[in-house]
């Protein structure tokens, strides 16, 4: 056991927020949001002895007042109702509920509040000193709207956590979202918030849910300039994704000089996943939490929460992606090589796919991408334009 300043005992440098009742968050079987790639990644590092018992701390169930510090009363109200069939389908429909997405499921209050009240766990492990980095991975759910449900996602636990950090701890909060699906949920939270700041990463909404995240969505009244989106161009390829993130991070981070980070992770950027149309491979998931843990103590004395998100390989990409983030936290590198025998044997007859042998990717993992240059170019030029007013500003104030 360490001790942090304060006087207050450190569990771990890093924490691991998990329990089996996360998996009760389950649409269906054929839905695509499924809660297993928790339990693959947990027995993944498991089996490389990345992590043990006394890593992980339990979610809790999120109060009613802690929901509405995003959420409306009357939401949280008709998701209890729905979750007892007690909700009316003309009602369903008007909160974002029994859709094709976010389909009505038993005791589903129950199961979302706990999703919420483990990202709160995380951040209360984080800002009270008891560690530096903390992991949600059942976290994430960055569609949910105040009084809506959108995009398999019930309520927002990142929105509530930011809003749980600036009434308890005054913090100031860097939110960055590498999902390939826009952040919008938690943009349009804090969207006239200069306190929060919010980066998101993903696929244009032209061709994508939700079709939001456009460069000039940065923020209205005192929010004005604390709003950035990156929208990559469809079949974009590592190396001009990760120049946008490493590029993005760095001076949005500079410019707002954070109190404490906030990740979304998901992994869904990958060529492999079934609903995004990205050309990344497992490559940049080894990169982005590395910037993420650098630039947390670089601003913010190591305070680090991370979630995770979309990611809709469950198989071949999300454990291995996910994984990552957590190695990264407790600077373990042991995730090169081949993927352990007793993973794969554990897993394989539940897989509709082969599952992988390495932690990398094949270099034939697909086709040359015929644009690549022009992509890469069109990023470059999307990037410059995010970044232009702060970079003008620090030009201007260093004259």
């Amino acid at each position: 056991m360490a001790k942090y300043a304060g006087d207050v005992t450190m569990i771990h440098d890093s924490v691991f927020v998990y329990s089996e009742d996360l998996l009760n968050y389950k649409f269906g079987k054929n839905h695509p949001f499924n809660q297993i790639r928790l339990k693959l990644t947990l027995d993944l590092l498991k089996n490389i002895n990345a992590i043990d018992d006394t890593h992980i701390i339990p979610p809790r169930q999120a109060a009613d007042e802690e929901l509405h510090l995003i959420h409306d009363p009357d939401y949280v109200n008709a998701v209890k109702l729905a979750g007892r069939g007690q909700l009316p389908e003309e009602s369903c429909e008007n909160y974002g509920l029994g859709t094709e997405d976010t389909p009505v499921f038993p005791n589903m209050h129950e199961a979302s509040s706990l999703l919420v009240g483990g990202t709160l766990a995380a951040v209360d492990a984080v800002m009270s000193g008891r560690a530096k980095h903390a992991l949600h991975l059942g976290g994430g759910l960055h569609h949910g709207f105040r009084g809506k449900a959108s995009g398999f996602c019930i309520y927002n636990d990142s929105s509530v956590a930011i809003k749980y950090m600036q009434e308890k701890y005054k913090a100031r909060v860097l939110y960055v979202d590498t999902d390939a699906h826009h952040g919008d949920g938690v943009q349009w939270s804090f969207y006239d918030d200069p306190d929060v700041c919010t980066l998101s990463i993903h696929e244009t909404g032209r061709y994508l849910f939700p079709g939001t995240g456009n460069i000039n969505e940065r923020g209205q009244g005192k929010g004005y300039g604390f709003s950035f989106n990156i929208p990559v161009d469809a079949f974009t390829e590592d190396d001009s994704w990760l120049h946008a993130y490493r590029t993005a991070f760095r001076e949005v981070a500079e410019f707002f000089r954070p109190d404490v980070i906030l990740t979304q992770n998901g992994a869904d950027a990958h060529y492999l996943d079934p609903l995004t149309h990205l050309s990344s491979t497992i490559r940049i998931y080894r990169e982005i939490p590395k910037l993420a843990h650098e630039i947390a103590h670089e601003y913010c004395g190591g305070k680090w929460i991370a979630v995770g998100g979309g990611g809709y390989d469950i198989w071949r990409v999300v454990p291995r992606a996910w994984a990552m983030i957590w190695l990264e936290m407790t600077e373990n590198s042991n995730c090169y090589g081949n993927i352990p025998e007793e993973w794969i044997n554990k897993w394989k007859e539940h897989a509709p796919v082969p599952l992988p042998s390495e932690w990398e990717d094949p270099a034939d993992l697909y086709n040359p991408i015929p644009r690549k240059s022009e992509i890469t170019e069109k990023n470059a030029r999307t990037l410059d334009k995010v970044l232009y007013p702060i970079r003008n500003k620090s030009m201007t104030e260093s004259k």
